[in-house]
């Protein structure tokens, strides 16, 4: 090794293993913090579907009758049927739809937020009859 700034292949491996055991710290400290990070779109839907499934049937002890009863369990399992192979199968997808969710709110959020500087700048003050625009004005989002 002539060159002073070539390390030996020990020195990288302990170089990865340094920035791979501060990585799993800091994650181990943000999990402390701030607790679970949520899980992709398809794993926040199955467990979506799961918590409405078990509050259903944690009510459907109330209902009369254990025909009610067995009709709700069987509308719960059939749900749980048809949802769990399109989340097994497209489970990107459901990413692509809650990153164009947030790209919609944030262009209406936009749309909003300008149109309402330009109506709060272009407000015509008040006259001393109380004469003005009222709360029934249009919003134009163009």
């Amino acid at each position: 090794m002539s060159d002073a700034t070539e390390r030996p292949a020990s020195d990288a491996d302990a170089w990865a293993d340094a920035c791979a055991e501060d990585l799993a710290a800091e994650k181990a400290r943000r999990r402390a913090e701030y607790g679970q990070p949520p899980g992709s779109a398809a794993e926040e839907l199955r467990k979506l579907v799961d918590a409405v499934a078990d509050k259903v049937s944690s009510l459907q002890s109330s209902l009369p009758g254990m025909a009610a009863q067995s009709a709700v369990q069987q509308l719960i399992n059939q749900a749980k049927a048809a949802v769990e192979p399109v989340i097994e199968r497209n489970p990107d997808v459901f990413d692509h739809l809650a990153a164009a969710g947030g790209e919609l709110l944030a262009a209406y959020r936009s749309a909003v937020e300008g149109q309402e500087r330009r109506w709060a700048s272009e407000r015509p003050k008040k006259d001393e009859d109380g004469d003005g625009p009222g709360p029934g004005e249009h919003i134009d989002l163009d």
